[in-house]
């Protein structure tokens, strides 16, 4: 009498059902007391955020603060030494790889493919997890997320012959194709140009207004005060400081955190915080 129940058991972990949309401001991923230890090096010590639906959280930070340390384990890549990490409040090891594929999208630093795969391809790639659940919104969701990075008019040249910046516009587009409410984004717009990187920040804050959460690492910090809800400024490994831009972000924090004259200002015409490094008088060539 319990083999029907058993046999739904096995087709529920085989196809897991869709998560519910998030309500505005949960808590979609979180950690505690989080330490990674890399060999003998401690990359990450005692950070504690929180993702919430709604808003983009920008990690920031020098080279080798932790930035994308933390953001593998948030996407439950990369194992914690200590501490707890949460998606939807449970544990990211009570999920199955299905079940985290349905709730989180996760783009790397670089994307690259061994076989002469088209763009659209590698975009569909992002709806494998969906297969068993809604097929039938495969095509809108990859006609959507090319037209919104604008790769729709290369869709049929190989991902190899595309240039660096397109290579990252055609990996954003498989992630945002993948339809999750959690986004986690490592230093996407570092192939790009000007016009390329507001359009992903752009991207990403429309991500947000739509109820999803975006988590992104950031080098531009200008980027990071104009789009992001929240930051969180690393260092050697911790979190030096957490909230708002227009808080956070000072002259003298950030001058600590980079070893490197800092100046924080509004625009003069609109107000909006700009974030530049110091630097000296030029003599007049």
């Amino acid at each position: 009498m319990r083999v029907p129940g058993t046999l739904r058991g096995i087709r529920a972990r085989r196809h897991p059902a869709p998560p519910a949309a998030p309500g505005p401001g949960e808590v979609l991923a979180e950690t505690e007391g989080l330490s990674v230890r890399l060999g003998a090096r401690e990359v990450l010590t005692d950070v504690g955020v929180r993702v919430r639906a709604g808003e983009v959280l920008a990690l920031v930070g020098p080279n080798g603060a932790g930035k994308s340390t933390l953001l593998s384990v948030l996407a439950a890549d990369l194992p914690p030494t200590a501490g707890c990490v949460r998606i939807l409040g449970r544990p990211v090891s009570d999920w199955s790889a299905r079940e985290l594929a349905l709730r989180r999208a996760v783009l790397p630093q670089s994307a690259a493919l061994s076989f002469p795969f088209t763009v659209e391809e590698v975009v569909r790639m992002g709806r494998a997890p969906w297969a068993a659940a809604r097929p039938e919104e495969d095509e809108a969701a990859v006609a959507g997320a090319m037209a919104a990075t604008e790769v729709t008019g290369f869709a049929a040249r190989p991902f190899s012959a595309l240039s660096g910046g397109e290579r990252a516009r055609v990996a954003l587009a498989r992630v945002l194709a993948q339809r999750t409410p959690l986004l986690l984004l490592d230093e996407p717009t570092a192939a790009l140009d000007l016009r390329h990187q507001e359009l992903v920040l752009r991207l990403c804050r429309q991500r947000a207004l739509a109820g999803d959460a975006v988590v992104v690492v950031l080098h531009d910090l200008g980027l990071a005060a104009a789009y992001a809800h929240r930051v969180a400024v690393l260092r050697a490994g911790r979190v030096a400081a957490g909230g708002p831009p227009e808080e956070v972000f000072t002259g003298e924090l950030l001058s600590q955190v980079y070893d490197q004259p800092v100046e924080v200002f509004p625009h003069p015409r609109t107000g909006a915080l700009l974030v530049l490094p110091a630097r000296e008088d030029r003599a007049p060539v």
